[in-house]
C-alpha cells in the first residue's frame, strides 16, 4: 500500500504541533512548507526578553499526553510565566526531535492545485492531503491609515520599533496584548515621552494571579440564550469571589456554546461582549500587569477610549491625529490592533484559496469556514476532502481556537480519519 503524503503549510506553533501529531499518529509522509525556521512564528520569533507568555508554563506543553513537558524542559514550576522567546526555542526543540522524519521545504506556498501545494519558486509539493496552519489573519488597520513612514503598520517587522525616537509621544492603535508588548519595548530603555493607547472601549487586558485557583464549573443546562449564559457567569463570579476561576472553568465549553448561539446572538456577542471577554480570558502575567500599572502611575502610559477620526502628516514630521478629545501630534503611530476580518485580512496563501473557490470566508469574517472535522468548505458549499484547517483561522466557525491547549487538541485530531 502506498503511503499518503500530507503537506503542512506553515511552520509556526500550529504547523509544528500538526506535524508532530501526524508523525506520531499516522504512517503518512509529512512535508512541512515554511520559508523560515520551523517553530519561530510571529508570536515567538520576534519576542524580546521582557515579553512573557500570557499563560502559565503548565498550560503550554506541546504534548497532549504530557501536560508538564514544557515546564520540565524550561526547568520551571507549572505556575510560572516564561519568556515567549524561550517558548519559541522550545517549539524548535520539539521540531528537532522529529526533524529526521519530516521533509522541510523552505519556500512560500502560493496556492493549491489538484495534486498538491504550489510554491513561489515554481515547483509543487505533491500531496494527498493538506493541513493549512498559517496562523492569524493580518492585523486590522484603522480607516484613517496614512501612507507615511511614521505610521507603523506592523510592530513586529524587524527594526520597526527601534526607529522610533525616545523623545517623541507615541500613539498605539489598540489596547490589547500587542499594545502591552509594544509599550514594554518602548519603555525598556530611558523614555520620558508619553505613550497613549486608544481603543473603542479603552480596556486593557486584566492580570493573572500569582497562583491559579482551581477552575469552577458552571451549571448551564437551563441556559438557552446568550443572555442566560451571561447572567449565570456573572452570578457565579460574584459567588466565587475570583472571576478568573469561573472564566477558566467555562473555557472547555466555549466552542459548544458558540456553535449553539444563533447568528444574531453571535453578532451581539461580537459587538458588545467580545472585548470584555478577551480582557478577562487573555490576561497579563502578574509581573507584566505590575509593570503596566507602574507606567500608568508615572504618567508614561495612558489608555483612552474612543476612535481615530483622521490622521494627517504635517511638513515637520510625525502625524497629527484627530481623537475624540481633539487633535494631537505624535512622533509615531503604531498599529496594535487585533486580527482583521476576511477577506481583506487574508494573507497571500489564504487569499489564493478564497480566490480559487477552494475555501470560503467563515461566519462573521473571522476565519475560514470548516465542517465539524476541521475540513475546509469551498465556495460552492462542498467540503474539501483531505484539506484541513488548524489554528486561529478556525475562529468564527469555532470560538476558542487560538491558544496552545486548543491547537494541540486540533493537531491530535488530524491523526483521526474522517469520512
Amino acid at each position: 500500500m502506498t503511503r499518503r503524503t500530507v503537506a503542512v503549510v506553515g511552520g509556526g506553533c500550529a504547523g509544528v504541533l500538526a506535524t508532530r501529531e501526524l508523525l506520531r499518529g499516522t504512517d503518512d509522509r509529512v512535508v512541512l512548507i515554511e520559508p523560515d525556521e520551523p517553530g519561530g512564528g510571529l508570536a515567538y520569533g520576534s519576542a524580546r526578553p521582557w515579553h512573557l507568555l500570557n499563560s502559565r508554563a503548565g498550560a503550554m506543553s506541546a504534548d497532549p499526553d504530557d501536560p508538564g513537558h514544557f515546564a520540565r524542559w524550561a526547568g520551571s514550576s507549572p505556575d510560572e510565566f516564561r519568556p515567549r522567546a524561550e517558548y519559541g526555542r522550545y517549539l524548535q526543540s520539539v521540531f528537532a526531535d522529529i526533524s529526521d522524519s519530516v521533509e522541510v521545504r523552505r519556500a512560500h506556498a502560493i496556492g493549491l492545485s489538484a495534486t498538491g501545494v504550489r510554491l513561489a519558486d515554481g515547483t509543487e509539493v505533491r500531496a494527498d492531503g493538506v493541513v493549512v496552519a498559517t496562523g492569524n489573519p493580518a492585523a486590522a488597520q484603522p480607516a484613517a491609515r496614512p501612507d507615511h513612514p511614521d505610521y507603523i503598520a506592523d510592530p513586529w517587522a524587524k527594526g520597526a520599533l527601534d526607529a522610533i525616537p525616545s523623545d517623541v509621544p507615541v500613539l498605539l492603535v489598540g489596547a490589547g496584548l500587542t499594545a502591552i508588548d509594544v509599550a514594554l519595548t518602548l519603555t525598556a530603555s530611558d523614555r520620558d515621552a508619553p505613550i497613549t493607547a486608544v481603543s473603542r472601549r479603552g480596556q486593557l487586558p486584566l492580570t493573572h494571579t500569582e497562583v491559579a485557583a482551581p477552575p469552577i464549573g458552571l451549571a448551564l443546562d437551563d441556559c438557552t440564550t446568550l443572555r442566560d449564559i451571561v447572567r449565570a457567569v456573572r452570578a457565579e463570579a460574584a459567588r466565587a469571589g475570583d472571576w478568573r476561576a469561573v472564566v477558566d472553568g467555562l473555557r472547555p465549553y466555549l466552542d459548544e456554546l458558540w456553535t449553539a448561539f444563533t447568528p444574531d446572538e453571535q453578532e451581539a456577542f461580537l459587538r458588545h461582549l467580545a472585548r470584555p471577554w478577551e480582557c478577562h480570558r487573555h490576561r497579563m502575567a502578574p509581573s507584566v500587569g505590575a509593570r503596566v500599572a507602574l507606567l500608568r502611575e508615572e504618567g508614561r502610559f495612558e489608555v483612552r477610549a474612543g476612535g481615530i477620526r483622521s490622521m494627517s502628516a504635517p511638513p515637520a514630521g510625525g502625524l497629527l491625529v484627530e481623537l475624540e478629545a481633539g487633535v494631537q501630534w505624535f512622533g509615531a503611530v503604531v498599529n496594535c490592533a487585533g486580527p482583521g476580518r476576511l477577506p481583506e485580512a487574508a494573507g497571500s496563501f489564504v487569499g489564493s484559496l478564497l480566490e480559487a473557490g477552494q475555501a470560503r470566508v467563515g461566519p462573521h469574517g473571522l476565519g475560514l469556514d470548516i465542517d465539524p472535522a476541521g475540513r475546509l468548505i469551498g465556495a460552492d458549499g462542498r467540503v474539501q476532502p483531505d484539506r484541513r484547517l488548524i489554528g486561529p483561522l478556525r475562529r468564527g466557525a469555532r470560538w476558542e481556537t487560538t491558544a496552545v491547549p486548543e491547537i494541540r487538541a486540533q493537531a491530535r485530531g488530524l491523526a483521526i480519519p474522517v469520512g
